[in-house]
């Protein structure tokens, strides 16, 4: 989807098009009328705090601003943007209408969160790109939104493709494209190298996937292990046997949040209870969503000085419940250094079992194990 989270609001807000928006921010606030009964947007140039850009419309990407930038960061890029809270609420409602839509035509999907999927047209005789035509006929008219569509043999050159022509986008990659489409690009485009192995490729001299695709495999080996290196070889040149997993089992369910200031865990007690609460009742509602229990209940802890802390607790019967969520949290702090100010928090649900499984079972919460992690970035 194109920019789903910015697109999604302005179909709420359609004088915003054209214009820079910026979606994000745990304390932005919603437009309000103004005595002339047009809405008055707030500004991103006023914006003061921790939050990150959740999206951005393709007329603030074009002075810089991206997904996962500070605010404060994306202020100073552009100031004149309107900045607008998150709603996941209609978010979802959204990807479950453009999924819906697309399962109808084809369903072989496989899921790749709130607003990407990948298809598998294997089985289909008709013109790729007449199908994907009508994919994008069909998410228009359950959405009114736009979407893009990459084809090629495999995921990973659709994944790139997808990328290309946005929005609204339609591309067709082959094998026989590599060398003038894929092989300029960017190493860090391929789906799987991030910014660190970009890094070091950087400093082996490899910047374009042209570069990587031409590189000796055993210095890649040398610098990167038997087994990435295979995989960087055979990226680069277009290969990937990865198929379309069209069902999955989910492993966990969690929140977090990051703070807009530090918090201190006394001094700010009863805020971080609040927060904690929130946390605990949003992943009780998605457990219960997805019909799911869960027996390991853990909370992450980001310190001051970005140091990562868990701890888990292992309950005898599976719970989905918000009261249950939090007992469990709080002995899991209990086990926890509280000294230090907090900049995140975080609740986490895993071993999970369908409610049904779990039907009869009281969601007594009584300790069975207690799990400790802490780990160091």
């Amino acid at each position: 989807m194109d920019a789903f989270y910015a697109s999604v609001e302005l179909l709420r807000y359609p004088a915003l098009r054209g214009r820079r928006l910026v979606v994000g921010g745990r304390r932005a606030e919603p437009p309000v009328e103004g005595p002339d009964g047009a809405l008055q947007f707030v500004r991103l140039g006023g914006y003061r705090g921790r939050g990150v850009v959740t999206t951005a419309t393709y007329e603030a990407r074009t002075v810089g601003v991206h997904s996962g930038m500070g605010l404060m960061t994306a202020a100073r890029l552009a100031p004149d943007a309107v900045l607008l809270p998150a709603d996941f609420t209609a978010y979802r409602d959204y990807s479950a209408r453009f999924k819906a839509a697309v399962a109808a035509i084809t369903p072989q999907i496989e899921d790749r969160g709130i607003d990407e999927i990948y298809i598998d047209l294997t089985a289909h005789r008709l013109d790729p790109a007449a199908i994907a035509r009508r994919l994008k006929e069909a998410v228009r008219s359950a959405t009114g939104l736009s979407c893009s569509i990459g084809i090629a043999p495999n995921k990973l050159l659709a994944k790139m493709a997808s990328e290309f022509d946005k929005p609204d986008g339609l591309t067709l990659v082959g094998q026989e494209d590599l060398a003038t489409r894929i092989w300029p690009l960017k190493a860090s485009k391929i789906n799987g190298i991030g910014p660190k192995s970009a890094k070091r490729l950087e400093v082996l001299g490899v910047h374009t996937i042209g570069d990587l695709a031409h590189t000796d495999l055993a210095l890649l080996q040398t610098h990167f292990g038997r087994n990435y290196a295979a995989w960087l070889h055979a990226a680069a040149h277009g290969r990937d046997d990865g198929p379309v997993v069209t069902e999955t089992e989910r492993k966990s369910v969690s929140r977090e949040t990051t703070f807009e200031h530090d918090l201190h865990p006394r001094r700010d007690r009863g805020q971080l209870t609040g927060i904690l609460t929130a946390l605990c009742d949003q992943v009780a509602a998605d457990l219960r969503a997805l019909g799911v229990r869960g027996t390991t209940v853990g909370i992450k802890l980001r310190y001051q000085d970005f140091r990562t802390l868990t701890r888990d607790l292992t309950l005898r019967e599976p719970v989905d419940d918000t009261a249950d969520l939090l007992a469990a949290s709080r002995e899991c702090l209990r086990r926890a250094p509280l000294e230090r100010p907090l900049r995140l928090l975080g609740v986490r649900v895993s071993t999970l079992v369908s409610r049904e499984a779990a039907a009869g079972d009281p969601a007594s919460g009584v300790q069975a194990e207690l799990a400790l992690d802490e780990r160091t970035p």
